[in-house]
């Protein structure tokens, strides 16, 4: 029985874009115009759009936006309500002011339904193969990369439940709105050490990692993304750092919470993740504060005139929109946006508005989201060479069960999987995620964000992952996980097409790549596929494992690592 074998190098070889060279630049084409009627695409360029604003093609979803065309599709994901995190313990972890262990009497698996988030990697798995708001679920993934909280540090299913459903209700809302609701969190408040802050001397963590990941990042940017001037010019110093500490004292946790020692600071409430913080006026510093954009906060002002005042600076700085813009860039479409793509992102961003999307407020995420996906440089039927960006694990898992009829509760792809391919989601290592956008591609000139958790044995367990969904059965439902399904495929659909192994391979490649298999790749998998026959595999066999052979050896896929 022959089996293709992938080359380890190739996959080790990847590069972020697929390529070394570059492609022609769209420089400042229109937009497209808004439209509510159907424009036919593409299979290339729906299956593009499915790997940019889903969690992974299926047939169904292909054909879907093969016939409305990508803009009419966009608008109707925008318009679906989201599917929430629902799964795990509630409020209680914070509410037990008795002196024995709130654990006691709950079970073996007390602290995770409890205290963990895999409840939430659950209730995510889920959504991201079953659930129609895939836009909402995907533009939430990239946001959860950019503002970060991790079960690392925090513990409180209910509070990590809290922020993620933050992050789904306004993905598609207000970046300015977000930014609030993201300062308010009491998880992000004990996350980074701004809850309970000392007026006096306030701990930094929080107003260093807003200026340097949530908004404007470390160098002053030109609208293109480019560093002004060419160089790094930092776009804050210490002192600024200290004084968007003090501005954002005088936060303590929304009441409700309890404890057998009571509640410390004195004059501040417990521990507690039920709401957004709640000010308190004696915990903050109302001295002068000059702030960036030049915005200013004079002496005797209030925590709540502070936040919006810090607020309005972050919203308003030149630096926002590209830095964030390119983020989403990178995170949905393309690890290398060209400086032109990225300035129509930044201008949707900053006008609120583009091709008929968004409400004309600086921030709108829906304007932002739609230039992002819309822009010529995200749409091209033939992108360049540099245009793609690694599939990440987390997207390696859901494409391949999404485009296979699979589903999974998440249960395997967390403490196993997950940490595997060091993706282990709702748990990244810091408050910088899994890798850093601006992580170099070794001998290209090229980033390539994802390959920072890439490497020679990532690279296998890729091929692992796919080898043990279509050989080995994917994982079984475990009897401690409410509703499980495990993790598994159903290839039953493509049963019907086993005979004809050209018309089965191409089917498959055109489902994950949009396109057929180069034409060598091509007849290797043809080949390999042909192997099974009903005299050397059983006439009741041999049809299952055609499909078998032909999905894995698509999948598993230098090419279907790159998201092009």
């Amino acid at each position: 029985m022959r089996r293709l074998v992938l080359s380890t190098a190739l996959l080790i070889g990847l590069t972020a874009c697929g390529g070394s060279g570059t492609g022609t630049d769209s420089n400042d084409l229109d937009p497209p115009p808004a439209s509510t009627s159907d424009q036919p695409t593409s299979q290339r360029d729906a299956v593009r759009l499915a790997d940019q604003a889903s969690f992974g093609p299926t047939e169904e979803l292909v054909g879907t936006i093969r016939t409305q065309g990508a803009t009419k599709w966009v608008a109707q994901q925008m318009a679906l309500s989201s599917a929430r995190y629902s799964s795990g313990g509630d409020q209680r972890v914070h509410q037990h002011s008795g002196m024995s262990d709130f654990c006691e009497g709950r079970g073996d698996n007390c602290w995770r339904d409890w205290y963990s988030s895999i409840p939430l990697l659950w209730d995510f798995y889920r959504n991201a193969t079953q659930q129609p708001d895939q836009l909402r679920q995907r533009v939430a993934f990239a946001l959860q990369q950019i503002l970060v909280v991790s079960n690392e540090e925090v513990a409180g299913t209910y509070g990590l439940r809290n922020f993620h459903n933050t992050l789904l209700t306004h993905a598609l809302g207000n970046y300015r709105d977000l930014l609030r609701q993201v300062t308010l969190s009491p998880l992000m408040g004990d996350y980074l050490d701004h809850v309970n802050n000392d007026p006096e001397a306030p701990n930094e963590n929080f107003a260093r990692e807003l200026l340097q990941l949530f908004s404007i990042g470390t160098c002053e940017l030109n609208a293109d993304g480019s560093l002004k001037g060419d160089r790094c010019t930092p776009t804050y110093d210490n002192n600024t750092v200290r004084a968007y500490a003090f501005a954002l004292t005088g936060w303590t946790y929304p009441a409700g919470g309890d404890s057998p020692w009571g509640c410390w600071p004195r004059g501040t409430n417990c521990q507690f993740y039920g709401g957004d913080m709640v000010a308190v006026a004696a915990r903050h510093n109302p001295d002068a504060r000059t702030l960036l954009a030049g915005v200013r906060l004079s002496t005797g002002h209030t925590a709540e005139q502070a936040l919006s005042a810090v607020l309005d600076s972050l919203m308003r700085h030149p630096s926002t929109a590209p830095f964030i813009g390119k983020q989403l860039i990178q995170h949905l479409v393309s690890s290398n946006p060209s400086p032109a793509y990225v300035r129509r992102v930044a201008q949707a961003f900053a006008s609120g508005s583009y091709a008929g999307f968004g409400n004309g407020q600086a921030g709108d995420l829906q304007a932002t989201v739609a230039a992002v996906l819309l822009d010529a440089e995200a749409r091209s039927d033939s992108p360049a060479r540099n245009a793609g960006r690694l599939r990440e694990p987390a997207q390696l898992f859901t494409g391949v069960l999404r485009a296979l009829g699979g589903r999974s509760d998440g249960d395997a792809l967390g403490w196993y999987w997950g940490e595997t391919l060091q993706q282990h989601v709702f748990r990244p290592p810091s408050v910088f995620s899994f890798y850093l956008p601006t992580y170099p591609v070794p001998g290209t000139t090229l980033v390539g964000p994802a390959f920072g958790i890439h490497n020679a044995n990532t690279a296998l367990q890729r091929i692992n992952f796919v080898h043990s969904l279509l050989f080995w059965g994917g994982s079984a439902p475990s009897d401690d996980v409410p509703g499980a399904t495990g993790t598994r495929v159903d290839l039953s659909a493509f049963l019907a097409d086993a005979d004809r192994s050209g018309v089965l391979v191409d089917r498959l490649s055109n489902l994950a790549l949009g396109v057929p298999l180069p034409s060598a790749a091509r007849t290797v998998v043809i080949d390999a596929v042909n192997a099974y026959t009903s005299a050397n595999s059983g006439a009741d066999e041999y049809r299952r494992l055609r499909v078998q052979q032909a999905a894995y050896l698509v999948f598993a896929s230098p090419q279907y690592q790159i998201a092009r």
